[in-house]
């Protein structure tokens, strides 16, 4: 059995693909893939975690936990989703993104230590993320009241996602770690619920156009649907093209256009913060161990 963990990033998937993985997880269940619901393990991992103190659970913890958390007597792959494995929302950021993320990661994979594990990331532009975030963060407790608070002195333009992944990759060696950007999850969803659940290619899942219903309008996805079963697609780059052309004319402004709204920030700041956004992303994809999902 492999365990996979999708960690999220906060703000990337609004637990999108986990809400798609359930609804299928009959048919993911015929292929040996378990999805359970997030109330049978979030809380049960982050208490046997904290009991653990970090060190591997036993035989019988590890077949006791497992016990909560499937109804089934086994699984090729078992998938664990939760945008807090990294963090709680106010302690995502303190001089860097996600401090304590790799032992946080270490510390919940040591539950299972014999089990293969998976890791599955989403990144977002800090120019949008950091907004989000901070949002996020205010209805949680010991979040800050005001965006400078919020960044506790870090310069938004240190933020590297690139320094998470090291940090992971190194305190956690080994672990296939998979990654996408949150902006590019309209041309690559098949891909990212592909990767996640490992299901055989071909498989349909219900609800797969869920995000395109969001960001494109009834008529543009009626047609993309329409065109799509009378031109069947060959490759996961033949249907990006198709979506591609279908956003270009069926997208929805609002919907698609994220509004930044940071005291003291101008949309000079947002471009550079873009740019070195890009920037990181290209050497997150030339790091051994990862994988790097892109249009």
């Amino acid at each position: 059995m492999r365990i996979v963990y999708h960690l999220g990033a906060h703000c990337t998937d609004d637990e999108r693909l986990l809400r798609c993985l359930l609804k299928n997880r009959g048919t993911l269940a015929e292929q040996g893939i378990v999805v359970p619901g997030p109330t049978k393990y979030r809380t049960l991992l982050r208490d046997t975690a904290v009991a653990l103190k970090g060190q591997p659970a036993s035989l019988d913890t590890q077949a006791l936990v497992l016990e909560q958390i499937m109804e089934e007597d086994a699984a090729e792959r078992l998938i664990l989703s939760w945008d807090s494995f990294l963090s709680y929302p106010p302690w995502a950021l303190d001089l860097t993104l996600y401090p304590t993320a790799a032992e946080r990661i270490r510390a919940f994979s040591q539950i299972f230590p014999q089990i293969e594990a998976e890791f599955h990331l989403a990144l977002r532009n800090p120019a949008t993320f950091l907004p989000a975030l901070f949002d996020k963060q205010k209805n949680h407790k010991g979040g800050s009241k005001t965006f400078a608070e919020f960044l506790k002195g870090l310069d938004p333009y240190d933020i590297r996602w690139s320094n998470l992944v090291e940090r992971v990759l190194r305190v956690n060696p080994d672990v296939p770690l998979v990654i996408w950007c949150d902006e590019d999850t309209p041309l690559i969803w098949p891909e990212v619920l592909q990767a996640v659940s490992g299901h055989t290619p071909g498989t349909v899942l219900e609800d797969a156009h869920e995000l395109l219903t969001q960001i494109m309008s009834a008529e543009g996805l009626k047609r993309m649907q329409a065109y799509l079963a009378s031109h069947p697609v060959t490759s996961p780059e033949m249907r990006r093209k198709v979506v591609s052309a279908f956003l270009d004319k069926f997208a929805v402004p609002d919907r698609i256009n994220v509004e930044v709204e940071v005291p003291g920030w101008t949309a000079d700041t947002i471009a550079t913060m873009s740019q070195i956004y890009e920037q990181d992303v290209a050497r997150i994809a030339r790091m051994p161990g990862v994988r790097l999902i892109a249009p």
